[in-house]
């Protein structure tokens, strides 16, 4: 936050400066320390997820506090277009919201209408915004700051939404499209095959329509660090790692594995 009453939102600024986003998902932890754990980690956002895990909103609303009190951005993946906690989640501190499975310019307008004020969208005004620390901002003030620093994601997940993704990337208000590699993949036919040609070409037709209309691309489910650094080379900016629960049994696994090794080899 720059000033008392002029919010700065953390991803924005490094999207626009030219730099990636690192976010890691939240599917397990129910403690805002996650946002800590984050951080320390070189994560740049949390990207809890409610359309697979069965968050209520009180520590939804706990993580975002953390995560807003320590510097990382806490975007909100919520259960589709339709979803009715899209405000809620955002006057209570959400500095995002990811919409999955977006497969239409029609539909991507309605994400709009539900996350920016107008004159961008329909969202209901409210007051004492967490965002700034519950201090009493005109709404003249605040309402336009608010809009800014929504971090709006569009999920490209099927070959439909895929078809039409540079009418999707035309719609004004949203400011990122991700894929979603695993559900795009499934929607192919293809499950699993990350490397599979049409995938690589979706990923890049994605980000040609995001740099055509001054928005950034972004990439999910793929987990591999080498294709998303590759990713990366070819223009996506919003990254998504690993999940809390891949990478506890991943180190967990690890863990255990040198002792069993180690005795064995003893």
């Amino acid at each position: 936050m720059a000033a008392a009453n002029e919010l700065a939102h953390p991803i924005k600024q490094r999207l626009q400066a030219g730099d990636v986003a690192l976010g890691m998902p939240v599917r397990l932890s129910r403690s805002g320390d996650i946002a800590r754990i984050a951080k320390s980690t070189g994560h740049d956002f949390l990207f809890i997820d409610c359309q697979h895990s069965l968050f209520n909103l009180e520590t939804i609303g706990h993580i975002i506090s953390t995560a807003m009190s320590c510097g990382i951005a806490p975007l909100v993946r919520v259960r589709g277009i339709n979803d009715p906690d899209v405000s809620l989640l955002l006057d209570n501190g959400a500095m995002g919201i990811v919409y999955p499975d977006i497969n239409t310019s029609e539909e991507a307008k309605r994400a709009v209408d539900a996350c920016k004020f107008a004159p961008i969208g329909k969202r209901s005004v409210s007051g004492g915004y967490p965002h700034f620390d519950y201090r009493s901002v005109p709404i003249a003030a605040c309402v336009p700051q608010l809009n800014d620093n929504c971090l709006l994601v569009c999920m490209i997940e099927t070959v439909e939404g895929l078809n039409n993704v540079e009418a999707i990337a035309a719609v004004k208000g949203i400011d990122v499209l991700h894929v979603g590699s695993n559900d795009l993949l499934a929607n192919m036919g293809k499950p699993g095959k990350f490397d599979d040609p049409a995938l690589v070409a979706a990923q890049e037709r994605v980000i040609a329509a995001c740099l055509s209309n001054g928005i950034f691309a972004g990439c999910g489910g793929n987990r591999d660090p080498s294709r998303q650094i590759e990713l990366i080379q070819k223009g996506c900016q919003f990254i998504t790692t690993q999940s809390d629960i891949g990478f506890l049994s991943a180190a967990a696994s690890a863990w255990t594995t040198k002792i069993r090794d180690g005795l064995r080899s003893a």
